[in-house]
């Protein structure tokens, strides 16, 4: 009763086990890793960033409207009139009476007649009118009228600027912001591709030490009976202590071989699960246990198609394009800039109303023109723009070999995997056959236990360098597909 609880709790347990495994499939796998890849999610940021910046460039063309306000206290008045010009018209009727008063005295002095008493009769008649007082306080209202009250000054404008034509410099600015919005979002696609491919590798990686692993099982499987088999050989006399050890010798290579596979299948899932974004000792399976050959032995390439569709070629041109908007911009500083503003300015004191403690304002508007006459360094910005085209240009060139090598190579070796799963599986064919043949003629006595080893070791090389060469042409086809830019 107690052993079958116990295998009843066994049973239990390793279901448990069997149901918390996760497996996981190619597809969720790259799910998992665009997800949790940060590279992607500061890719998209940049994005951002350069939509917000085309954007920005876009509003440098449009009109802006802004506003600026201010109080100012001064200890002193702004005085428009000085001291002494304040004391001069303050006394003008003073001064006009005296000298009215001497001249008439010197014109009527030389009447012949009467000019004494005409003199001073006039001189009376002035004095009495009052005329020094008259003019004295006209001259003090005068005096006033120029006073300004700027103790506490308060002011503010409204402006509205439009830019009418900087020699191209905006139109550049914003077709380069553009550009580096197109770039950015081809550099994301960039990045979404090697994180794939990069899950790729660590999937299939995976799937192939999970095949080692079970070669290697089968191997120390195979191994294990004929140790046993050749241990009876020996109790029976029928074979040497020698032919033993060799067995022994084999299943410990086995043993460790195993442990080996069993280690790395360890080190691939956790390196698989980092970059899924998953914890590093996550318990999953992979579902996919065979690679699928996708891609045909024999291709031909456009390579005009090949560098249209790669990312690399495509960040080259618009490069090309950006430097092209560079030279634009450094040609525009030699061009003459001209712009339109407008605006309504207003202040307390009332600038336009004899600085009356009050609001007043006026409305302006008016064309701004710059033209540049000496400016060298303007000159050399364009030569430095013009170098950094040139530069692309040979980048570009270059680019263009070096992808047509790479497919070329990619191609080569994508053929010679094909060639190399072909020959495996010959092998395998006569492996296996040479396993059977030497396995019945070991139980019939007609070999050594040497010959049956060296035919299972034959299996399992042959086995293994299948499983090789499927997994060398998947990620072949996986490299040749992004260097068509596919």
């Amino acid at each position: 009763m107690k052993i079958r609880v116990i295998f009843a709790f066994l049973i239990i347990f390793s279901l448990s086990g069997l149901q918390a495994q996760q497996v996981l499939t190619l597809e969720q796998c790259r799910a998992k890793a665009l997800e949790a890849n940060k590279g992607l999610k500061m890719s998209e940021e940049k994005m951002v960033e350069t939509e917000n910046l085309r954007k920005v460039a876009l509003w440098q063309m449009l009109p802006k409207v802004g506003a600026t306000g201010g109080y100012t206290w001064m200890e002193k008045n702004i005085n428009l009139l000085s001291d002494e010009q304040k004391e001069r018209i303050n006394n003008m009727g003073t001064t006009i009476q005296n000298n009215l008063d001497q001249s008439i005295r010197e014109e009527t002095a030389n009447l012949p007649i009467g000019g004494q008493y005409i003199g001073d009769l006039l001189t009376n008649i002035l004095n009495n009118t009052d005329l020094s007082s008259s003019l004295n306080n006209i001259g003090h209202d005068i005096t006033q009228g120029f006073e300004t009250n700027t103790h506490n000054t308060s002011f503010g404008v409204v402006t509205l600027s439009q830019p009418i034509y900087l020699g191209g410099r905006l139109m550049a600015l914003y077709k380069s912001a553009a550009l580096l919005n197109r770039l950015s979002g081809i550099e994301y696609d960039k990045k979404k591709e090697e994180t794939l491919i990069s899950v790729d590798e660590a999937y299939w990686q995976v799937v192939s030490v999970k095949h080692k692993k079970e070669l290697a099982e089968q191997y120390a499987a195979l191994l294990d009976t004929l140790n046993h088999n050749v241990e009876e050989l020996v109790t029976a006399e029928m074979a040497t202590k020698g032919d033993l050890a060799k067995v022994r010798v084999k299943y410990n290579e086995a043993q460790m071989s195993l442990t080996k596979a069993t280690n790395g299948l360890a080190l691939a899932k956790m390196l698989l699960a980092q970059r899924c974004g998953m914890p590093l000792d996550s318990d999953f399976d992979v579902s996919e246990d065979n690679p699928t050959l996708s891609l045909t032995q024999h291709q031909t390439f456009n390579m005009d198609e090949v560098w249209q569709n790669r990312r690399e070629m495509q960040m080259l041109r618009i490069s090309d394009s950006i430097a092209r908007q560079g030279v634009r911009i450094a040609v525009a500083s030699l061009k003459p800039n001209i712009a339109f503003t407008s605006g309504y300015l207003f202040s307390n004191p009332n600038l336009f109303n004899g600085f009356q403690n009050e609001w007043g304002g006026t409305w302006m508007a008016g064309v701004a023109v710059n033209v540049p006459i000496l400016h060298p360094g303007g000159i050399y910005s364009v030569k430095a723009a013009k170098a950094k085209r040139r530069e692309v240009a040979y980048q570009i060139e270059e680019a263009q070999q070096m992808i047509e090598l790479q497919v070329n190579k990619l191609n080569y070796e994508l053929e010679l995997a094909y060639k190399k799963l072909d020959q495996s599986q010959s092998n395998l064919v006569q492996a296996e056959e040479n396993l059977r043949l030497a396995d019945e003629s070991f139980k019939a006595g007609m070999c050594s236990s040497s010959d049956l080893l060296a035919a299972q070791t034959a299996w399992l090389s042959a086995k293994s360098d299948i499983l090789d060469a499927e997994i060398e042409i998947e990620m072949n086809s996986v490299y040749l597909k992004q260097a068509l830019g596919k």
